[in-house]
């Protein structure tokens, strides 16, 4: 059943591959303060492509691995956010939201279920945390499109300046699945509140 297949929807520094392979792989990323263990199984996903998704990318409070806001998902504001989608199993999706939500893979997380019965009402509070809100965005191929994000809206969160490294992170992902210049990053990033000298 862990082998079933969803789509891992990312908004953040995981649209750049070489930043999720450490979250399936093991290792750490350029500019971050940490390390991650890897997923259980460690196969490349099977495919990705770029989506853009209803809702607004907003940053807030202070990254662990970065210092300096991170990217959240508000799908219920007014957008888009543009994003990256990983077809990957169900087991692996659970492991990269248990290394967001800083703990350590392992056998019978609860949420595996949650992922492989489906989310309820498309959105499931795992727990407080930053990355513990999990969403149902969509579908394709017949796989669900999961994303996780924080339990509060965009505007019940202080904006927080995120530091140049990790906008070089997501910028690289997006040029990866969008083909998006730097130019345009900032233009985007812009948009969601981002000062042009950070951009």
């Amino acid at each position: 059943m862990a082998s079933e297949l969803v789509w891992y929807v990312s908004y953040g520094s995981n649209m750049n591959a070489a930043r999720l392979a450490c979250y399936l792989e093991g290792g750490r990323p350029p500019g971050a303060r940490v390390g991650y263990v890897g997923a259980r199984d460690h196969t490349p996903p099977r495919d990705d492509m770029a989506v853009m998704l209803p809702g607004c990318l907003y940053f807030g409070t202070v990254s662990r691995v970065w210092g300096g806001g991170i990217a959240f998902y508000d799908h219920d504001a007014d957008g888009p956010t543009a994003a990256r989608a990983y077809l990957i199993t169900a087991e692996q999706f659970v492991d990269v939201a248990a290394q967001e939500m800083h703990r350590l893979p392992a056998a019978g997380d609860p949420l595996e279920k949650i992922v492989l019965d489906g989310v309820p009402e498309g959105r499931y509070q795992a727990g407080p945390g930053i990355y513990e809100t999990l969403l149902r965005v969509g579908e394709r191929d017949g796989f669900p499109m999961l994303t996780f994000t924080a339990p509060t809206r965009s505007t019940d969160v202080a904006f927080n300046q995120p530091v140049p490294a990790y906008l070089d992170m997501l910028g690289a992902g997006l040029l990866q699945a969008h083909g998006w210049d730097a130019a345009r990053c900032r233009q985007y990033f812009g948009g969601c509140g981002v000062l042009e000298e950070a951009a």
